[in-house]
């Protein structure tokens, strides 16, 4: 029995009639689809390496200073109490 066959009773039903191939079978459409795949060259790999490095230096700018102004609003608001 499937898990959660009592939920999806439908899905056992799909799963016994799932194709059996051979193994050899399967890597020839692991590799014919993998053919058909989009593969980036290396300058747009390399340029959104380079994007996605500074997109975060900029983000870890932007947060360290929403946290200290955080931090500095919270230390002023603590220093009433004493």
């Amino acid at each position: 029995m499937v898990r959660g066959a009592l939920f999806y009773p439908q899905l056992e039903k799909k799963l016994r009639n799932v194709a059996k191939v051979s193994p050899g079978e399967f890597i020839r459409q692991v590799r014919a689809e993998t053919a058909k795949v989009y593969w980036p060259s290396r300058k747009e790999t390399v340029a959104t390496a380079i994007m996605v490095l500074i997109m975060s230096v900029l983000l870890a700018a932007f947060f360290f200073g929403v946290d200290a102004a955080f931090s500095s609003a919270v230390k002023y608001l603590l220093s009433f109490l004493g």
